[in-house]
C-alpha cells in the first residue's frame, strides 16, 4: 500500500478516491497513461463505498443484451422532461453527452474485469413521465474483498454481506411476502455459500468500490496514497499543470502532463458551507472526509459553481448521538401502515416519493421543523425495518425523546407535542384513503416507483394502510441527504469552466464536486454514481488526447 507517492510528475493526477476518481484513473489506465490518486483520509471508497451502488444507466448494454426495450431517444426525452435545463451543467449537451458515453463506460469497465447486473425490476423514479422506464440501473456483482489484499482493510464503510439493491424492496417484507421469505432465504444462502468457499463477499456500494479498487490498484498497478491531502492547485500561465498536497509533516508537488481530475466528494461534513449554502444543520450519511476542498481550490483560480444550496436530500431518523445522521429512509416509506406528519399533525407530501423529492418538500414545507414517521402495531410486526438494526440506534433514540410508543394516537400526539385533534384527524383522512385505495391528497401509491417497495398483498393500494392497531411509533425525521450536489461548473468533457464559460484548461471534475447533469432532481436509482463514472471515463479520453506540458 502506497504511503507517499513514487514519483512527482504522472500524466493524470486523480484528487479522490470514489467512483468518479477510480473510473477517471480506469480511463487512464485504459489509455496508457500513468495515474495517482490521492485521498486526503485513512480510508479509500468515498460516498461511493458507503451508497447502495447503483448506477442509473438508461439505454446501457445490459439492457441491450436482454432486449429491454430503451434507446436513446427515450433516455433523453426522460432526462430532459424530469430535469429541465436548470443551468449550464445541465444543458441538453452535457445530458446527451452523459447517454452518449454510457456504452463506452460499461464496455470499458468490464473489458478491466468489472462485473455488472441488473436491477430488472427497479423504476425510474417518474417511471410515467415520458421516456419514463423499469430496469434502467445496474449494479456491481457481489465481490470478493480477499482479492484486494492489504488493500481491503483500508475500504471505506463496507458492510460485510453479499448484499444486492435487487435484495432490500423484497428484503422489507420477508415476514410478510411469500417473495420476501423466498429472497431473504436467497440472501442467507448466498451468504453462508460464500463463507463456504473461503470468500467474503461484499455487495451495494462496497462491492462496486472495491471491483473499482481491484481493475485499477490490483490489476492496473495504478498508485493511490491515503492521508495525502490536496492543499492547492498549481497553475503555469493558464493552465494547470499540478496539485499541491501535504504528505506526511510536508507538502510537494504533483505535476500532471495530461491533466487533474477533481473527484473529492461535495461538502455535506462541512458545516460552515452548509449553514452558508443551504441554511440548515447538515445530517448527511456522506462521508466525513467531503469538506468541499476540491470545490474551493477551483474557485480559488477562478471557476465558477451552482446548485450550491441543493444536495441529494432524504428523509432520515434524527441523530441521537453527535454522528451527522440516522438511518436514511427509503423503503421503509412507501410501506403501508405509516405515514409522515409535520409538527402540527398533519401530512404534507406523498411518502413514498423518492427521497430528493421528499427532502425538498420537508425543506420547502418547514426547513428544519419538526417530522415525525407514525407507524401502526401491523407495520411494526410485519415488516423488516432496516435501520432498526443498527447498533444503538433505537434505543438511543427512545432515550433523547426522538422515539415515542403509545396505545392510541391521542397518547402518542401528546408525546410528541403535536395537537390531538389535529393528529386523529390526519388519521382518520389517511384511514379513508387507505380503505377506498386513493390517496387524494398526495397520490401514494400512484407511481410505479411508490409500488415498487409496497406491500402487494396490501389491497387496493399496496402503499396504503390504516393506521388502527396499537401500540403506535413515533420516530423523529430530520431532511438528511446523500451527500451535497453542487459544485463546480463542468462542460461536455468533464473539463471546468469560468463564469464566462471558458475552460480552465488542464482542470477536469467529476462526482459530488461538480454541479450535476442531474440538476435538481433525481431521475432513478444511481443518479448520483452514474454521471460520476461516466464523465471520469470522458475526462480520461479527452486527457489522453491533450498536449503534454512536457
Amino acid at each position: 500500500m502506497m504511503a507517499v507517492p513514487e514519483k512527482d510528475t504522472y500524466d493524470v493526477v486523480v484528487v479522490g478516491s470514489g467512483a468518479a476518481a477510480f473510473a477517471t484513473a480506469l480511463g487512464a489506465i485504459d489509455e496508457g497513461l500513468s495515474v495517482i490518486m490521492v485521498e486526503s483520509t485513512d480510508q479509500w471508497g468515498g460516498n461511493t463505498s458507503m451508497s447502495g451502488g447503483g448506477l442509473w444507466l438508461p439505454n446501457n448494454p445490459l439492457m441491450k443484451r436482454e432486449g429491454a426495450g430503451d434507446s436513446r431517444e427515450e433516455a433523453l426525452e426522460y432526462m430532459n422532461e424530469v430535469i429541465g435545463n436548470p443551468g449550464p451543467a445541465s444543458s441538453p449537451e452535457r445530458i446527451e453527452a452523459f447517454v452518449d458515453s454510457i456504452d463506452d463506460f460499461v464496455t470499458t469497465a468490464e473489458r478491466h474485469g468489472m462485473e455488472f447486473m441488473r436491477d430488472t425490476d427497479y423504476p425510474d423514479y417518474y417511471p410515467e413521465k415520458p421516456g419514463g422506464k423499469i430496469g434502467r440501473a445496474i449494479e456491481g456483482m457481489n465481490f470478493d474483498v480477499k482479492k484486494l489484499g492489504e488493500w481491503a482493510a483500508s475500504q471505506r464503510g463496507v458492510v460485510p454481506l453479499p448484499v444486492r439493491t435487487n435484495d432490500i424492496w423484497l428484503l422489507g417484507r420477508a415476514w410478510s411476502t411469500p417473495g420476501g421469505f423466498v429472497r431473504g432465504a436467497q440472501f442467507v444462502f448466498r451468504t453462508i455459500g460464500g463463507l463456504a468457499r473461503g470468500k467474503k463477499l461484499v455487495g451495494l456500494g462496497g462491492a462496486l468500490a472495491a471491483q473499482y479498487a481491484y481493475a485499477v490498484l490490483v490489476k492496473g498497478n495504478a498508485e493511490l496514497v491515503l492521508d495525502t491531502p490536496a492543499v492547492g492547485l498549481v497553475v503555469e500561465g493558464e493552465r494547470v499543470v499540478g496539485v499541491r498536497v501535504k504528505s506526511g509533516s510536508s507538502e510537494r508537488v504533483l505535476r500532471a502532463n495530461k491533466g487533474v481530475m477533481l473527484g473529492g466528494g461535495g461538502f455535506e461534513s462541512n458545516q460552515e458551507w452548509r449553514q452558508k449554502y443551504q441554511n440548515v444543520t447538515g445530517y448527511t450519511s456522506g462521508n466525513p472526509g467531503n469538506l468541499g476542498k476540491p470545490i474551493e481550490f477551483a474557485q480559488e483560480i477562478g471557476a465558477a459553481v451552482d446548485y450550491m444550496d441543493d444536495a441529494w436530500w432524504g428523509g432520515s431518523l434524527q441523530p441521537y448521538d453527535d454522528k451527522p445522521a440516522g438511518g436514511f429512509l427509503v423503503g421503509e416509506r412507501s410501506l403501508p401502515y405509516m405515514m409522515i406528519v409535520d409538527g402540527q399533525g398533519k401530512r404534507f407530501a406523498n411518502e413514498a416519493e423518492s427521497y430528493i423529492d421528499l427532502g425538498h418538500h420537508m425543506n420547502d414545507h418547514d426547513r428544519g421543523g419538526d417530522y415525525w414517521m407514525i407507524t401502526s402495531g401491523t407495520y411494526n410486526k410485519r415488516y423488516f425495518r432496516t435501520f432498526s438494526i443498527q447498533p444503538g440506534l433505537m434505543k438511543g433514540m427512545e432515550e433523547k425523546g426522538y422515539l415515542h410508543k403509545a396505545q392510541t394516537i391521542e397518547e402518542l400526539a401528546g408525546k410528541i407535542g403535536v395537537d390531538r385533534a389535529s393528529l386523529r384527524a390526519t388519521v382518520e383522512r389517511f384511514n379513508g384513503f387507505a380503505r377506498s385505495g386513493r390517496d387524494q391528497d398526495f397520490n401514494k401509491g400512484d407511481s410505479a416507483y411508490d409500488r415498487y417497495y409496497g406491500d402487494p398483498t396490501v389491497r387496493p393500494n399496496p402503499c396504503l394502510g390504516p393506521l388502527e392497531k396499537g401500540p403506535f411509533t413515533a420516530y423523529k425525521m430530520v431532511a438528511g441527504d446523500l451527500g451535497t450536489k453542487g459544485g463546480v461548473v463542468t462542460d461536455t468533457d468533464a473539463r471546468v469552466l469560468r463564469e464566462d464559460g471558458s475552460v480552465i484548461e488542464g482542470l477536469y471534475a467529476s462526482g459530488n464536486n461538480t454541479a450535476t447533469v442531474m440538476g435538481h432532481t433525481y431521475p432513478g436509482p444511481g443518479s448520483t454514481i452514474a454521471p460520476a463514472s461516466v464523465f471520469g471515463l470522458i475526462a480520461a479520453r479527452h486527457m489522453a488526447k491533450a498536449p503534454s506540458t512536457n
